[in-house]
């Protein structure tokens, strides 16, 4: 048994296919399957049910499988271990970002982290935190980009900077005429939120002490996983949205009008990096942040 033979049973549950798993790992389909032959052999069990199109996995397969999931991440945790003794930046780093963020922050640092760090491939995706705490636990990311999360013990979090909320707010509201506004001058009933599953919306209803009886959505249910499209409903239906202050940053001068402060304490969320205790990619992680603190804008650095 050897790690090669453990990465194209992967490679086959993951495409179901014997011709396409061969060429993701880049060996011709025979000696794929003489290799995954030889372990079943081995083991004296049948991993792949080779009758069924496409091909699955057999009950005692699975839990083989899985099994060799763990071993492969753990194989690729020893290679990260004598990388970063060698003090060498290189290797993958991948980072799940909530879609709050991402548009938002990404731009500002990327190209400079892809300049001064070419040697890191960095392999980033959208995902909502629930998903993100998930995957960061699994071991599929290495970090995620985060509002700040609940106590979890398996998690760590690093700050990286605080950013104040905003309103967007129509001018065929009461809010529009005045400068500063409070939490509670925000009527439920025209209010845009993001769909249910964004820590964003959850924030937003704290902050705006919306419960699950109010009255919001009751003649109109829109679904929106986009603050921008959240926006252009206010421009075209009126009413109100919430913004984090890096997309307040991104908005031209004409749009800027319509964003109102909050009066002190303003509330804020704060942003962090998040890994798993047990991940090894210390200094890829540190060489993130330092990116990220040096790229931000100054007024939430």
């Amino acid at each position: 048994m050897n790690i090669q033979q453990l990465e194209y049973i992967t490679a086959v549950d993951n495409f179901r296919h014997f011709v396409q798993a061969a060429e993701h790992c880049h060996v011709t389909q025979p000696t794929l399957s003489m290799m995954i032959r030889k372990l079943e052999e081995e083991l004296d069990v049948k991993i792949f049910d080779r009758t069924k199109q496409p091909i699955i996995p057999t009950a005692i397969g699975r839990q083989i499988i899985d099994q060799g999931k763990v071993i492969l991440r753990e194989a690729g945790r020893l290679s990260e271990m004598a990388r970063q003794y060698n003090g060498d930046l290189s290797g993958e780093l991948k980072i799940g970002v909530i879609p709050t963020i991402a548009p938002y922050l990404l731009p500002h640092f990327v190209q400079a982290f892809i300049q001064q760090y070419p040697e890191i491939r960095l392999h980033i995706s959208e995902m909502i935190t629930e998903r993100i705490v998930n995957e960061l636990k699994t071991g599929n990311l290495d970090v995620g980009i985060v509002a700040s999360l609940s106590d979890d013990p398996a998690l760590q979090e690093i700050s990286l900077y605080k950013e104040r909320f905003y309103a967007y707010v129509s001018e065929k509201t009461m809010l529009y005429s005045k400068q500063y506004i409070l939490p509670g001058d925000i009527e439920p009933n025209e209010l845009w939120l993001l769909e249910e599953g964004h820590c964003f919306r959850t924030q937003i209803q704290k902050l705006c002490e919306l419960s699950r009886n109010s009255t919001f959505g009751a003649s109109f249910n829109y679904r929106s996983g986009s603050i921008e499209t959240l926006m252009r409903m206010v421009d075209r239906n009126g009413g109100i949205t919430i913004l984090p202050e890096l997309a307040v940053l991104e908005l031209p001068e004409d749009r800027r009008k319509y964003i109102r402060k909050f009066k002190q304490p303003e509330p804020t969320r704060e942003v962090c990096l998040a890994v798993n205790r047990e991940q090894v990619k210390t200094r890829l992680i540190d060489v993130l942040k330092t990116s990220i603190l040096a790229n931000v804008p100054k007024q939430v650095a």
